[in-house]
């Protein structure tokens, strides 16, 4: 039994306030040796990012990586587009659920797997305002309610 030791870099917790994620996949990134080093420190942002898919290929678009402060002239643009690595059957059906159904393909998180740098990808479905208002009301009472409990249980 092999165990995975991951380790989380970056979430994106805005995905989840915005839409509602359908299903997730796994993809990895082509990184220079500056850029990982700098994910290392922690400096990347994943909030304002999409992926979009051109001529077969899938990319990120949108995703700050700090550029590393000892890489002087090795480092590249904070927000250059970044080619992700997925097989190309996967990269054909994603393609055809963004393009029929009207899904968006959103990083939720970047993590390590062993040395690798990967990305969690969710397919995404944006939500309306209300939605937004129906999840933050659900959320409340939740905490309402196990405020409530755990006083009960004191005593």
């Amino acid at each position: 039994m092999r165990q995975d030791n991951t380790k989380t870099i970056a979430a994106n917790r805005k995905a989840y306030h915005d839409y509602f994620v359908i299903e997730s996949y796994e993809a990895g990134i082509e990184l220079f040796g500056t850029e990982v080093k700098s994910i290392r420190q922690g400096n990347i942002n994943l909030k304002d990012c999409w992926c979009d898919i051109k001529n077969g290929e899938l990319f990120v678009i949108g995703m700050h990586i700090s550029p590393y402060e000892k890489g002087n002239i090795f480092n590249k643009d904070p927000l250059r587009e970044r080619k992700l690595l997925m097989h190309n059957r996967e990269i054909a059906k994603l393609y055809g659920q963004v393009k029929q159904m009207q899904y968006t393909l959103v990083p939720l998180s970047m993590y390590f797997k062993g040395s690798r740098v990967k990305i969690q990808l969710g397919l995404c479905k944006g939500k309306k305002q209300y939605d937004k208002r129906d999840d933050i009301a659900k959320r409340d009472a939740k905490r309402d309610i196990d405020r409530t409990m755990k006083e009960r249980s004191r005593g």
